[in-house]
């Protein structure tokens, strides 16, 4: 058999798909592992004495809103419009590679030796780059996989990327107090321990990098097995992307409640991740190592559920019922935080899970839901539009939690304040569940008023 007729209709084959799946979720683990490397080391930040790298609470939440910076000044939107203009894998290509360096520039400030201040600086605008990289990335492979799963398993595959994904944030979560044991008071934490979970990071986004260029390689494949390109290699006239239509994307009621329902739902979860040890630990009486497999919870569930509630979708739709179960699960895992019982470890659990189950239920139901309202060749623009939403949030919230711990905790190890801190910190997002709650809401109704869109019915075919 030849090579030609081997690869014939790469489009249809089942086997392709899930290959093609495979090379697309390996860059967003390890974007996400890059991402939450200090997630479960928030703690350290409380105390800057004991780091060489002289960061603070405050330090470390103006580092971490750095990598949506870039993407709410604009970049992220016009970006994704490059993105449906010169197609993914170009567009897709260049960010990828942007992740990475911008991956190894924090990587160097971290070992650099310079000023708390200067190391933060250049830090900053590592994550800024890396932050924009790695969303564009995650615009491409949405889009990847509502191209090649349309029609079929789409919210199964969606589901598993994410899982796959936040598998990373859950190994960055265990494996970084393992790179940066804990030490006792008095010691000091040198640059080359702070700097491992970057090390470890940057390896595993080189590695996605290699694979993106495999998922490339395919991609072309699939268009031509598709006819999405002329002999010529060009796009088809019907399927080009053009300005006007980022106005009706953005006109688009449905749209708009997917895109804010995302922003004060992902707020809810990924910017508590960032100071998720700090939280739990005052609150639940908890030591370290407890607090690590606490907050790892978040990760583990959705690796479990995330698939599970896909497949679901699929099946039997009823997207809308999914989105708000679980934003009503995650305004309850805060509320259980900021006034459950004091110290006991049991309700910190209880919150975790239903933080962990709920971050599994709304993306289930609602990345699938984009391509039914908006059409394939503005997907990269849509899908871009709601990250730039969602990170004016997370560009935002890490700041103004930072500096609640900064603020509040004016003594080292004065529990009362650690744990004022973790409740002032929890209000926040207490007022962001209420308003995912709220968004969710609306959607519903309008799926009901709008039935001919097919919201809630499900995606197999």
């Amino acid at each position: 058999m030849s090579d030609n007729k081997r690869f014939e209709g790469i489009n249809k084959s089942h086997t392709a798909c899930w290959i093609a799946l495979a090379c697309l979720v390996v860059p967003m683990f390890a974007s996400y592992f890059f991402d939450d490397m200090f997630s479960t080391l928030s703690h350290i930040f409380q105390h800057p004495e004991m780091l060489q790298l002289g960061w603070n609470s405050a330090d470390y939440g103006f580092y971490a809103g750095g990598y949506s910076f870039l993407c709410v000044c604009g970049g992220l939107v016009i970006c994704g419009i490059l993105l449906d203009v010169f197609g993914v894998r170009t567009v897709g290509s260049i960010f990828v590679g942007l992740m990475i360096a911008g991956a190894a520039i924090v990587f160097t400030a971290l070992l650099s030796g310079l000023s708390p201040d200067m190391a933060l600086t250049i830090a900053y605008i590592g994550c800024m780059l890396f932050g924009l990289g790695s969303e564009i990335a995650g615009v491409a492979v949405t889009r990847s996989i509502a191209k090649w799963f349309k029609g079929r398993n789409v919210a199964l595959a969606m589901g598993l990327q994410l899982a796959i994904a936040r598998l990373g944030t859950a190994t960055a979560f265990i494996l970084s107090p393992v790179l940066v044991a804990e030490k006792p008071a008095g010691e000091i934490y040198t640059l080359a321990e702070t700097a491992r979970p970057a090390m470890a990071g940057l390896a595993m986004l080189l590695a996605g990098g290699i694979l993106w260029a495999v998922f490339v390689a395919m991609d072309a494949r699939f268009d031509k097995d598709a006819g999405i390109v002329n002999a010529k290699g060009k796009v088809k006239e019907e399927d080009r992307f053009r300005f006007s239509d980022i106005i009706k994307v953005l006109v688009n009621p449905r749209f708009l409640m997917i895109a804010f329902l995302c922003v004060f739902f992902y707020c809810c979860i990924i910017s508590f991740k960032k100071f998720g040890t700090s939280i739990v630990i005052p609150r639940f009486g908890m030591d370290v190592d407890s607090a690590k497999w606490m907050i790892t919870m978040i990760p583990f569930f959705t690796v479990v559920f995330t698939p599970l509630f896909g497949a679901l979708v699929d099946k039997v739709g009823k997207a809308t019922t999914w989105m708000i179960t679980g934003a009503v699960l995650v305004l309850a895992s805060h509320l259980i935080m900021a006034f459950a019982p004091q110290g006991t470890a049991f309700y910190g659990f209880l919150a975790i899970s239903l933080l962990g189950i709920g971050y599994s239920l709304v993306p289930s139901a609602m990345w699938p839901t984009v391509p039914k309202i908006i059409p394939e060749k503005n997907l990269g623009t849509a899908f871009s539009l709601i990250y730039w939403i969602q990170n004016m949030g997370m560009l935002l919230v890490p700041v103004f939690v930072g500096r609640i711990f900064k603020e509040m905790i004016t003594e080292a190890g004065n529990t009362a304040q650690e744990i004022n801190a973790a409740v002032h910190a929890e209000f926040i997002f207490i007022g962001l569940g209420i308003a995912a709650v709220a968004v969710a809401a609306a959607l519903i109704c309008s799926s009901k008023r709008h039935p001919e869109l097919e919201i809630d019915r499900p995606n197999r075919k």
